[in-house]
């Protein structure tokens, strides 16, 4: 599996710290929202449905930033734990050592110096023994100080160790609170869309993600054959009609970068599951440079991805309530294109 973007690998208070401020930019953009008043007319209604719809998918965006934070964080969780293992099995080299030492009944350099002297059948056998004493004694204190630092590096590492569990199941806790907030939104949302008439619910799909356009054949599009970006067009084309849903990533559901990171992962290019963490990779291009295979993000900060077709259209999970489609790329909230590779 081919990566759009490779990470080297940091150290686990960097990763915590990362996740921890990812988590918090997501944690914001949850807080309840004020009741406002009920609409008086279907325009008002439609309106209302139509910002509703868009700040939930955006809600949907940032738990994913929410999910990586988390995810960042338990894999720092457990490269602690992993030093912390390691350091505990170079304390135990030294339990061995430390046995025999204190079996031994090592109490230090002058008693057994005196052991020497009043021992020592000559001057040349004294100095003899004494010399091998302070041999051992130099020995037996290197032995002693190692493991001492053994032992505070082990104490060191595992209180890092638990930090960071304690920071990843933190952040795990608060994810599946704001993923508990996001539901009771979503299906208050669901529960109010369905009382529309139907002409009602096409107007507010219609102004939240565009007009749907009948889907072209994938052969019909001026992309090159076999490439990556004509096997993601053909598989995301393959989902037109899928419903959306919160979080999906397939086969049958999708949210919007969901179904980008499906498409290329068809072509072996592995994408995150976010459009904002989508838009970072690769090379941004303007609307007059799309080429097919392009990903187009949406919105102020980006809280929604498409996939560029060509001819002016994309492929996207648009919105509660609406289906995988196709609509024209130009539509509100656009920022730019992104070619992943270069």
């Amino acid at each position: 599996m081919q990566s759009a973007r490779t990470t080297p690998r940091r150290r686990p208070r960097v990763a915590l710290a990362l996740g921890a401020a990812l988590l918090a930019a997501a944690t914001g953009v949850l807080a309840p929202t004020p009741a406002g008043a009920a609409p008086s007319t279907a325009a008002e209604a439609g309106e209302l449905m139509r910002t509703t719809a868009q700040e939930l998918t955006a809600l949907d965006e940032q738990l994913h930033e929410a999910e990586l934070a988390v995810a960042a964080q338990q894999q720092a969780a457990t490269a602690a734990a992993e030093q912390a293992a390691v350091a505990h099995e170079a304390l135990a080299v030294f339990e061995p050592q430390l046995r025999a030492i204190a079996q031994s009944g090592y109490t230090g350099k002058t008693q057994s110096r005196m052991a020497a002297f009043l021992t020592g059948s000559s001057v040349d056998v004294v100095v003899q023994q004494m010399t091998t004493l302070d041999l051992i004694a130099a020995r037996t204190n290197a032995v002693i100080a190692q493991a001492a630092a053994a032992q505070n590096a082990a104490r060191a590492a595992q209180a890092a160790a638990d930090e960071a569990a304690a920071t990843a199941e933190a952040g795990a806790e608060q994810l599946r609170a704001q993923k508990a907030e996001v539901e009771r939104r979503a299906a208050a949302y669901r529960a109010d869309f369905d009382r529309l008439s139907a002409a009602e619910q096409a107007r507010v799909t219609t102004a939240v993600a565009g007009r749907a356009i009948e889907a072209p054949a994938a052969d019909e599009l001026p992309v090159v054959p076999g490439s990556a970006a004509a096997v993601a067009i053909q598989t995301a084309l393959a989902q037109v009609g899928d419903r959306y849903a919160s979080g999906g990533t397939g086969p049958d559901a999708f949210d919007c970068s969901g179904l980008t990171s499906y498409a290329y992962a068809a072509a072996g290019i592995t994408l995150p599951h976010s459009s904002r963490a989508q838009s970072t990779l690769g090379r941004q291009v303007s609307r007059q440079e799309l080429q097919p295979g392009d990903l187009v993000f949406y919105y102020t900060p980006i809280s929604h991805v498409a996939l560029y077709i060509g001819n002016g259209m994309v492929v996207h999970a648009r919105t509660y309530g609406s289906p995988v489609a196709v609509t024209s790329v130009d539509q509100r909230g656009y920022r730019f294109g992104v070619r992943l590779g270069g």
